[in-house]
């Protein structure tokens, strides 16, 4: 899985014009956080770049760019939490999810639909 890193404003803009094209997964990690490296490692684990190809995913470290997972708040209309992952398509959040509700089969899933 190769991430992309997350790390201003800007490329929020960025993956908003991205997600038109190609969807685009974005995922909200606490590095203090035990869960959210759980759930890090097992999308990391699923992850099947042969299913997956087109969907550029993201990493967003939320405790060195707080204000971004707020940008991300206001753009998307989903209410933060940590760790979480969010399904961009067409400039809009289509699936997102928290904890270990974080699922490749339905990141896969929403990103074929």
């Amino acid at each position: 899985m190769n991430w992309n890193r997350l790390d201003s404003i800007e490329t929020l803009d960025r993956i908003i014009e991205e997600s038109k094209e190609n969807p685009v997964v974005i995922f909200k990690h606490s590095t203090s956080c035990s869960i959210s490296a759980k759930a890090l490692n097992r999308l990391e684990r699923s992850w099947d770049d042969s299913e997956m190809g087109e969907v550029k995913a993201y990493y967003l470290d939320l405790i060195a760019y707080r204000d971004i997972s707020n940008a991300i708040v206001e753009k998307f209309g989903v209410m933060h939490q940590s760790p979480q992952v969010l399904l961009i398509k067409n400039g809009e959040c289509v699936y997102d999810d928290s904890h270990m509700g974080i699922s490749y089969q339905n990141l896969k899933s929403g990103a074929a639909a």
